[in-house]
């Protein structure tokens, strides 16, 4: 093991209350619903196990959102770690914020159809290369407190939201980031674990990837931008 090996543990949020399937991207005051609480609480318990085994779990940040910061309010409670908010970790910018999206929607408003034209970028919001990169240098910095604080072998959690998730895990992998939504492996409350043998080698981490909420999935609808 070298001497800045670490593991920085990627956390997407719980469900959030959404009755009218808003697709509330960066949009304020969108809470967990009692069901996403359940879930994140799984996670956090995850966590603790991992601590209570030896894991050296020494550093949170978070997305400045609420669904984040809640999300990350058990971790605080169980491992009594203090929450470090990081725009960096926000979600993917959508030009459809704010909208109930569905067939009728897209094709009856011509005002949409400009950002519908390069689904590679993506043209209706925020580059996939500009959410890989900031996410990169947020886990990166994650993972440089984590040692500062623990040393080699020391770990930290970011929780964050899909879109982002992914893309650091696709671009960490070295796979092209434009890719077909369905196939995103990245479930609510999921972590998704960047493992660096030394945190400053241009060397690819380790990914793994769990679901401790997987019981709580039957019946949940996901959206974009969620």
């Amino acid at each position: 093991m070298s001497s800045s090996h670490v593991k920085v543990h990627v956390m997407r949020h719980g469900e959030v209350e959404n009755p009218e399937r808003i697709v509330y991207g960066r949009l304020p005051e969108y809470h967990l619903s009692a069901l996403g609480q359940k879930m994140v609480r799984m996670s956090a318990e995850e966590f603790k196990r991992m601590s209570d085994e030896g894991a050296n779990i020494v550093y949170l940040a978070m997305s400045p959102l609420t669904r984040t910061r809640e999300s990350a309010a058990p971790i605080t409670e169980l491992l009594g770690l203090e929450g470090h908010p990081d725009e960096r970790v926000i979600e993917a910018d959508n030009h459809f914020e704010g909208l109930h999206v569905n067939r009728e929607e897209i094709l009856k408003n011509p005002r949409h159809w400009p950002y519908l034209l390069n689904p590679l970028r993506p043209s209706w919001g925020e580059p996939f290369t500009h959410q890989a990169h900031r996410m990169a240098e947020a886990i990166k910095d994650a993972g440089a407190q984590a040692l500062a604080r623990g040393g080699s072998g020391a770990e930290a959690i970011v929780v964050s939201h899909q879109l982002p998730i992914w893309m650091a895990r696709r671009s960490a992998e070295g796979k092209f980031l434009p890719h077909d939504p369905r196939t995103r492996q990245c479930n609510l409350a999921s972590i998704t674990t960047f493992e660096f043998d030394d945190l400053w080698s241009p060397q690819r981490p380790k990914i793994s990837y769990k679901e401790p909420a997987a019981p709580l999935y039957s019946g949940v609808i996901q959206l974009p931008g969620s």
